[in-house]
């Protein structure tokens, strides 16, 4: 038996758990994209055949959703319909399913699939590569592109450099496609590109936000209370409970949808005396430009997507701090209602209290 110095055994334990940790995200996001291109197939199906399907018409996805609301991730009318535009928009995945031999719950219906059994072999072993090594996260993005060929292009893109998510957006937000094709030498600007990509590392795969709703898992057990920000919203979400007058917690890390891109907002709450949504973001750092437009934008959403026709315009409270500093700034969508500016005034908590409860927080590290 040939002899192993720590070294060795350290080496073997540390790629031991990387490769078998990314055999485990590989293996969740493959369930997780089998899963929801069968709930587009048979979203499709049914508004082919459903028997009843002229009952729900334009309400079909919102009703779907409302009787799915005790699943995590199918119960949003907007994931449901992105569903559908996954099968769609890759077809020959059920071709895959078949060839594998994926024993379903329930069966891919032959109606669906009908259209599909002359394809070239060659395209579905492409598709399989596509199941096997792209995360549906990546797949959701690309699938938005409606050229086939540039979609190829961010395909291939993936496959060969296996991008985060953020990374992939950017290359697709910078027109990588387009450069590229108007170069004169393309394989080595290809080569350029490849090299400016930040690779995903299991642990994003692991932490991708698909992949804690269909484990049924809530984005906040993955937080770390060791961590400031983390721990100072723990608190903070006390602190607010404790003065009363009104207050109802809502949600921590309120995950909102808007366009294709997911945002978080760190405490929501309801105030029963005000009638209104209360937004709450802290930033560890010193007040930016770009922290206030952060806000404005989830007032926005609030007023426009959420609040009901007798509630009032949300309010935002941007709480920042570089450790020496504290600072409490509120906001408002809307700036025309004098009487109820006055009255929120009263109702929450001040600026000097915000300071004083971030200021005492911070010499407790």
């Amino acid at each position: 038996m040939m002899s192993m110095q720590f070294a060795d055994l350290l080496q073997s334990i540390t790629q031991t758990h990387a490769e078998l940790q990314a055999r485990a995200a590989q293996s969740i996001n493959q369930s997780l994209t089998i899963r929801n291109w069968c709930v587009g197939a048979y979203i499709v199906e049914y508004e082919q055949n459903g028997q009843d399907r002229a009952k729900y018409g334009a309400k079909l996805f919102t009703t779907l959703a409302k009787e799915l609301k005790t699943i995590k991730g199918l119960n949003s009318a907007t994931h449901l319909k992105r569903f559908r535009k996954f099968y769609q928009t890759y077809p020959l995945l059920g071709q895959v399913l078949v060839q594998e031999q994926f024993l379903l719950p329930i069966s891919i219906r032959p109606s669906v699939m009908v259209e599909l059994q002359n394809t070239e072999n060659q395209e579905i072993d492409y598709t399989r590569l596509l199941l096997q090594r792209i995360s549906f996260t990546h797949l959701s993005i690309l699938m938005t592109i409606e050229n086939p060929k540039e979609r190829r292009y961010y395909e291939m893109l993936t496959l060969k450099t296996t991008p985060s998510v953020r990374e992939l957006q950017r290359q697709i937000n910078t027109l990588s496609y387009q450069r590229l094709g108007l170069s004169a030498d393309k394989d080595l600007s290809f080569e350029k590109i490849k090299q400016t990509i930040a690779v995903q590392t299991p642990q994003d795969a692991i932490k991708d936000m698909y992949v804690f709703e269909f484990l049924g898992l809530s984005p906040q057990q993955a937080f770390d209370e060791n961590d400031l920000e983390s721990a100072l919203l723990a608190h903070l979400q006390d602190f607010i409970l404790e003065l009363g007058n009104g207050f109802c917690f809502e949600a921590r890390q309120k995950r909102i949808l808007i366009g294709e891109e997911y945002f978080f907002i760190d405490l929501v709450f309801y105030h029963r005396l005000l009638k209104c949504h209360i937004l709450i973001e802290l930033k560890v750092d010193k007040m930016q430009a770009g922290h206030i437009a952060q806000l404005q934008t989830y007032l926005n959403y609030y007023q426009a997507e959420i609040k009901e026709e007798t509630d009032n315009p949300p309010i935002g409270i941007l709480l920042v701090t570089d450790k020496n500093e504290a600072l409490a700034r509120y906001t408002l969508p809307t700036q025309g209602n004098e009487m109820f500016i006055s009255k929120y005034k009263i109702q929450l908590p001040t600026e000097e209290e915000l300071q004083n409860f971030i200021l005492k927080e911070l010499r407790k590290r």
